[in-house]
């Protein structure tokens, strides 16, 4: 009696996403591996940040008010900080968080080496556990960008090493993570304020299903909101909650999901 193969992470990796999406995983795929050109903020900053387009586009989705108390929960390596900072034109207060130390140091360089000191000196940045945030501060700010960690399936499909270890179990344990975070957001939000989503992976089980889970667990206190995207150069695919920017129809852009989200009570 023979038993099944077992399949390597490169395998179990290509099984799972064509099992989602189908004939297009080809194109998908062919598009994570072309080189991709970064492009230039635009904005006053004192040396150029280059950054993809879609993590341009979903970052500014996030109605940024000048003397907005404002916090970016997974903010290294700080392109989409920078963005933040440059919509508050340095009023009102940025918090730009990281776990990681050697994260946060990039994110400071970052900071310090591109923004003028003018629009640097209301931010303030710090190292706490962003799936327990709203232990320590709830009903405290105006606008959140939750741009969380996610499977990165491009960085994926690059490193061999990461490829071979791949597993099924990665997504779900990241989902779960995921959802910590955007519900910690959620009480750290300020009723009427805006929290924005985003994730650079293609599993809309780190993506639409994390926003059906707020919705379902947090019932009657957040809604998804629907920004003007037409005058935007990217196309975004509207999905059942928010947008995703795929490579394959944005000539090698994204991935990038994003969903608009407002504190009701």
């Amino acid at each position: 009696m023979s038993g099944k193969k077992k399949l390597n992470g490169e395998e179990k990796f290509e099984n799972y996403y064509s099992d989602i999406y189908g004939e297009r995983w080809i194109k998908i795929r062919e598009a994570f591996l072309k080189e991709k050109e970064p492009v230039s903020l635009s904005g006053p900053l004192v040396k150029p940040y280059y950054m993809d387009s879609a993590s341009i586009l979903a970052a500014s989705v996030l109605p940024v008010r000048e003397s907005d108390t404002v916090l970016d929960m997974c903010a290294a390596p700080g392109g989409k900080s920078l963005i933040l900072a440059m919509k508050l034109n340095g009023t009102g207060t940025l918090v730009a968080n990281d776990r990681s130390p050697a994260r946060r140091t990039r994110l400071a360089a970052v900071l310090k080496e591109c923004l003028p000191p003018e629009l640097n000196s209301n931010i303030r940045i710090t190292g706490h556990d962003s799936t327990t945030w709203s232990l320590y501060e709830k009903d405290v700010y105006d606008r959140i960008l939750l741009d969380a960690p996610c499977s990165s399936e491009r960085h994926v499909i690059m490193d061999p090493q990461a490829l071979s270890i791949w597993g099924t179990g990665r997504p779900k344990s990241l989902a779960i993570r995921q959802f910590a975070m955007l519900c910690a957001a959620l009480d750290a939000v300020k009723t009427g304020g805006f929290i924005l989503y985003s994730t650079c992976s293609i599993n809309p089980m780190e993506n639409n299903r994390v926003i059906e889970k707020l919705l379902n667990k947090r019932k009657g206190r957040v809604e998804v909101c629907k920004p003007d995207l037409h005058d935007k150069i990217l196309k975004a695919e509207e999905l059942d909650y928010g947008s995703i920017v795929m490579p394959d129809t944005s000539d090698g852009a994204g991935p990038l999901y994003f969903c608009l989200l407002r504190r009701l009570s």
